[in-house]
């Protein structure tokens, strides 16, 4: 998916903005990339990251850089930031994109006159050199980045640095986050003699865990498809939010960090409500526990402690990540490096594992490929069981709003192959798979039960689900677990 973060000092803003982008490395990337704007324009470094954290690649940037404000980014697609020039002025532009309808917007462009587009690997449009293209299309920067997010269908959200200061935009469907956040600067700016008028530093930011060890101040969320303007004296909204709210419920299941909130919503709580879901309805059906629970870490460690403090067992770690040295095992591109990664950085306890009963909470059961080698290695060390609690529904549709995952095709999901395997339909009508209490939906997921060599396993509800997060479901996108979709108009 990849993050982005932007900040506007009094002062210098560099320290900020290299620890506040680095705060989004979980989201999982390819690239990162920092830009500064100062009296002699914009100044830009990107490296590649994926088998390298941000950190070391960019320290030594961090001398060649100065200024009052800048933006950042993790990208799992595109080179970023890209600095552009137009008829707007120079800017620089990060974004958190998935442009569904790329090729045909690069068609329209070029009726229109655009000579250009730069490709990725594989001959791919470069998103970020699409939605520049988009907002150089409007009079001003704020109709130009209202013109793109109308045009564009999937998700997009933003930020621009420029002469007139940082302009933050939001998905027009609030797909995905972005708050925002002041602290009252630690030196003066220029000129400036008494704290009569306290200088604020301020910061927007996708994941609100970057706030709190930087000394920021939650001020609030953007709202959908809302676009403001941080400057000098303050923040000035541009364009009011759209009223249709759809943000990922992943966020609060897996992608997001366990500190940062959304609509007001901390994700630590939301998991922890999400296991405490699992449990009760274990209990309903008369479920023996078991030795230990634990979880698949890292993101199902908050849904194993939930589940763990609401069935009153006990909490253990049969297994430890060890992440020094490797990579995040969802980042390869290549699904044998992707298994020997998972394989490799989760090291077993055998004296928590041999004889016992083992209950594992997940976020989600994506591919399964990583997850039937680490059950296979605790039989392998004497499990007796191996319970899988799943924190969310059994997930069916590929997601067309945001780059979720690496898979291909909806055949790459457990669920869907598992309704190939069983009833032989590659494209089946997945009403009746969506019914937790169908015949349908007991034989897939008992399918992938035995595929994954569970002793049992059950996911969680989806209205459970909706209740842990605690918004209205037409405020959330569900999409990878029923398909729902709203209109975006």
């Amino acid at each position: 998916m990849g993050g982005i973060f932007g900040v506007y000092s009094h002062d210098e803003c560099v320290e900020d903005l290299f620890y506040g982008t680095d705060y989004h490395f979980h989201m999982g990337s390819m690239r990162g990339g920092l830009a500064v704007l100062n009296t002699d324009g914009i100044r830009r470094f990107i490296h590649d990251i994926t088998t390298s954290p941000f950190r070391p690649k960019f320290q030594d940037d961090l001398p060649k850089l100065h200024g009052r404000k800048g933006i950042g980014v993790i990208s799992d697609t595109d080179d970023q930031p890209l600095i552009i020039r137009s008829h707007l002025g120079t800017y620089a532009i990060v974004t958190v994109a998935k442009i569904n309808n790329l090729d045909e917007l690069a068609e329209n462009a070029f009726r229109k006159g655009t000579s250009h587009f730069s490709e990725m690997s594989g001959g791919v449009i470069n998103p970020t050199e699409m939605v520049a293209t988009l907002i150089n299309n409007g009079k001003t920067f704020e109709e130009g980045i209202e013109r793109a997010q109308n045009l564009i269908e999937g998700s997009c959200s933003l930020i621009l640095l420029t002469e007139k200061g940082i302009y933050a935009a939001r998905d027009k469907l609030g797909r995905t986050p972005l708050a925002i956040g002041e602290k009252l600067d630690s030196r003066l700016p220029p000129g400036q003699k008494t704290l009569l008028d306290p200088p604020m530093s301020r910061a927007v930011t996708m994941e609100t865990n970057t706030f709190p060890n930087l000394g920021y101040k939650l001020v609030r969320q953007l709202g959908p498809g809302e676009i403001v303007l941080i400057h000098e004296n303050g923040v000035t909204t541009c364009k009011a939010p759209n009223k249709r709210n759809q943000i990922c419920a992943f966020f609060w299941v897996y992608y997001g960090y366990g500190p940062s909130s959304y609509e007001g919503i901390n994700v630590e709580e939301v998991r922890y409500r999400c296991g405490a879901a699992l449990a009760r309805r274990d209990e309903e059906q008369g479920f023996k526990k078991p030795d230990i629970v634990a979880g698949i870490p890292d993101s199902g460690t908050a849904h194993g402690i939930g589940y763990a403090n609401e069935s009153k067992c006990f909490y253990g770690r049969p297994f430890l990540k060890y992440t020094p040295t490797w990579p995040r095992s969802f980042m390869p591109q290549d699904q044998n490096v992707r298994d020997e990664v998972a394989r490799m950085k989760l090291i077993p306890i055998k004296e928590l594992i041999t004889g016992k009963s083992l209950l594992f909470c997940d976020d989600s059961i994506v591919r399964g490929t990583q997850l039937k080698d680490t059950v296979q290695g605790l039989y392998d060390r004497g499990a007796k069981e191996v319970h899988m609690r799943v924190a969310c529904p059994p997930l069916l549709f590929g997601c067309k709003f945001l780059n979720f995952s690496r898979s291909k095709s909806d055949l790459d999901l457990a669920g869907r192959r598992a309704i190939k395997d069983v009833f032989g339909e590659t494209y089946p009508q997945l009403d009746e798979y969506l019914k937790k209490d169908s015949e349908k939906f007991k034989m897939m997921v008992e399918k992938i039960r035995k595929e994954l060599n569970f002793t049992t396993l059950r996911y969680q509800k989806l209205e459970d689900l909706v209740e842990a997060i605690g918004l209205p479901k037409d405020q959330i996108c569900t999409y990878c677990w029923d398909g729902a979709e709203y209109n975006d108009k």
